[in-house]
């Protein structure tokens, strides 16, 4: 069951990898640039490469939850990170970019952290786990908190949010809706034949909106920064968020972790970050829009001096 774990999981990161592709070009082509707009969403929802890089996301997360079904965590997670490879490349390809020297070395830094930090927190998770109602609802009211902080940010710096932002707001939402849907999947397999009576509806509502700002999220760093980086946030951000509220709020870290353990972690982590802000900072694409940004401010300049 291995083998075909880790073949789901390897076609769940080429699905996610072209998905990206042809989700973050589509967005790019229609809005130029810019911010996404309801306008233009609902103009994607008609654009047939956007259609079919959603269709290919799909796919890959379903593969993705299939996989993680059927083997260990530490097996399967550390194999999503591949996508950012790959998107990378397929990328710079379509794109005709010719990846530097930073950008090599900050997808490196993503793909170690994120596998080092999964590999770890394996190591110290208890293997069979309950959650309380009182753990859960403390997760719901924290990602009430982080929905109204990042709805907020949204409301008022939309149009000058950064592409790392939107990316790091995505990573930490689907990180919640992770948790929660692995909450819910428990609940319903419980044993005790209430089924979805065990299902809280603050929690169902959590994943609606948590998952709906994320996915606004996710289509607007399309529109302002490469398709790395929201790989970045989907395969790096996002377990990373997912395993630290499981192991802070929800308990399911063992009793006996040494310090040195926890300390290695947070390393970890801390080198994955490193990798999607240095991505951010440093990616062809990212250098490129910058350097044209700052060309069209001089340009306005020169034109209305008494600016």
């Amino acid at each position: 069951m291995e083998w075909l774990a880790i073949l789901l999981a390897l076609l769940s990161a080429v699905c996610l990898a072209y998905g990206a592709q042809r989700q973050g070009s589509a967005v790019r082509a229609d809005t130029g640039g810019l911010s996404l707009n309801s306008s233009g969403f609902m103009r994607l929802l008609g654009n047939r490469r956007w259609m079919f890089g959603l269709l290919l996301l799909g796919s890959g997360m379903a593969m993705n939850v299939t996989a993680l079904a059927m083997a260990p965590l530490m097996v399967v997670q550390p194999i999503g990170a591949i996508a950012l490879v790959i998107t990378t490349i397929v990328n710079s390809r379509d794109q005709g970019i010719r990846l530097n020297r930073m950008t090599v070395v900050a997808i490196a830094l993503c793909v170690a952290g994120s596998a080092l930090f999964v590999v770890m927190a394996v190591q110290v998770t208890r293997e069979s786990h309950t959650v309380s109602a009182s753990d859960e609802l403390t997760t719901v009211l924290l990602l009430a908190v982080v929905v109204a902080v990042f709805g907020f940010l949204a409301v008022a710096f939309g149009h000058r949010m950064r592409a790392f932002a939107y990316i790091l707001g995505a990573g930490i939402l689907f990180g919640f809706v992770a948790v929660l849907t692995r909450v819910i999947a428990s609940q319903l397999l419980a044993g005790d034949g209430l089924a979805l009576g065990n299902v809280q509806w603050y929690t169902v509502l959590g994943i609606a909106a948590a998952g709906g700002l994320g996915a606004w999220f996710v289509q607007n760093a399309y529109s302002s920064g490469p398709p790395d980086l929201v790989i970045a946030g989907l395969t790096v951000i996002d377990p990373i968020v997912g395993i630290t509220i499981g192991i802070a709020i929800l308990g399911e870290a063992r009793d006996d972790v040494p310090a040195v353990m926890i300390i290695a972690m947070g390393a970890a982590a801390v080198l994955a970050i490193v990798g999607v802000t240095a991505l951010a900072r440093h990616h062809p694409d990212v250098v490129k829009s910058t350097s044209g940004s700052r060309q069209r401010k001089r340009v306005a300049v020169i034109k209305n001096p008494e600016r």
